[in-house]
């Protein structure tokens, strides 16, 4: 890899413009080992692209994303559409000898992201899944406490991702609400991230049993008279039993009135517990029991020292960083990856490990019994 990467950027709206701002702003804060050269932008309207392109500093646009994948000047498709595009666009790239980085869920089933893999590995590029709440600061330290025995035995973990954009039943049916072009509903846009979250503190999931809920079944067409039905998921809960013998509980929904971004995780060890809001984000909150008993009960740590994982490349401790940064370093350390020649994480193997667990929940509850994540990944 040369010390330029030459991006083509897919995808112009919410996730464009959170990877578009990534790429803006690693250079100057990291200095990372090869440098991003925005060469394209690609999206549906063309009128709004070219703002895009414009305001973030891309080269050119284009509506064809065949033409941004086969330019000889891109090394790196950045994959932001609907999921029902990510496998066909990172197979492509990956045929066409570029690395891939894929927004999440990697697919919108098992059997797609498999062949996304087969894909990039029969091709030997580099592939990453953007799971950016692996990437505060706050979340990277929980993994370090954890590892280090703070803890002791990880026995329980508990996570809410909690929105409320679907709560109007006026709100249009667009993408996300059709099963053909999303995969899944709740389960795959926000549960996703709990599970990645699930799998990077504690490990993986061994079984599952779950329900989901759909509330509002019809919904007014976004670009004509009449309604559509909806056939995801407003709302999933899941019990998990993970390989070591710790327990899990999750719920997600985009139906709860007034939550509008509220992933909480809590983990409980033998001898320490911590957990973290993402609304919070730069507080992590840890308890022991090694600590005097008259004085024992959660801390509030702030996660902002340089000795803090990234946070030293930002300003001085104490003042916080957002959404946003997350992004940053999950391109950070994608560009890193690249440099050294090895494959940056989370890749597609993260991606189908998380997305075997949403499988394992859409069979339990269409079953209504205890699966086995091995059961769906045919192991």
């Amino acid at each position: 890899m040369g010390r330029e990467v030459g991006v083509a950027l897919i995808g112009q709206r919410f996730m464009g413009r959170a990877h578009a701002n990534a790429y803006a702003k690693v250079v100057p804060f990291f200095d990372p080992p090869v440098r991003p050269i925005l060469r394209v932008a690609c999206g549906r309207n063309e009128g709004r692209l070219a703002e895009f392109a414009r305001r973030f500093g891309f080269s050119e646009y284009t509506t064809d994303w065949g033409k941004a994948v086969a330019r000889e000047d891109v090394d790196l498709v950045d994959i932001c559409t609907s999921n029902d595009l990510h496998a066909a666009i990172a197979i492509r790239a990956a045929e066409a000898g570029k690395a891939v980085f894929c927004e999440k869920p990697l697919a919108r089933d098992l059997a797609e992201a498999k062949r996304m893999l087969a894909a990039v590995e029969r091709a030997g590029v580099p592939h990453m899944v953007c799971f950016n709440y692996r990437f505060f600061p706050a979340v990277r330290l929980a993994r370090e406490l954890i590892r280090e025995g703070a803890l002791g035995e990880v026995r329980q973990f508990r996570a809410i991702y909690l929105q409320d954009w679907l709560v109007d039943p006026a709100f249009p049916r667009t993408w996300r609400l059709v099963r053909a072009r999303a995969g899944s509903g709740a389960l795959g846009d926000t549960a996703v991230h709990i599970v990645d979250l699930a799998r990077f503190l504690v490990g993986e999931v061994a079984e599952v049993v779950g329900m989901l809920s759909t509330f509002v079944r019809e919904r007014p067409l976004p670009d004509g008279p009449g309604t559509g039905p909806v056939d995801v998921d407003d709302a999933a809960a899941f019990l998990a039993r993970f390989e070591n013998g710790a327990t899990g509980v999750f719920e997600t929904t985009r139906m709860a009135t007034g939550r509008k971004n509220f992933m909480h995780l809590e983990v409980n060890g033998s001898v320490g517990s911590l957990f973290w809001n993402a609304e919070d984000p730069n507080v992590l909150w840890f308890h022991s029991e090694k600590d005097p008993a008259a004085a024992r009960g959660f801390r509030r740590i702030v996660v902002t020292e340089p000795e803090h994982p990234y946070a030293g490349n930002w300003w001085p401790p104490g003042h916080i960083l957002g959404y946003e940064h997350s992004f940053v370093h999950a391109v950070y350390e994608l560009l890193s990856a690249l440099a050294e020649g090895r494959n940056p994480e989370p890749d597609f193997r993260d991606g189908i490990a998380a997305q075997a667990v949403l499988e394992a929940v859409l069979v339990s509850a269409a079953e209504r019994r205890w699966v086995a994540v091995a059961e769906v990944l045919g192991g």
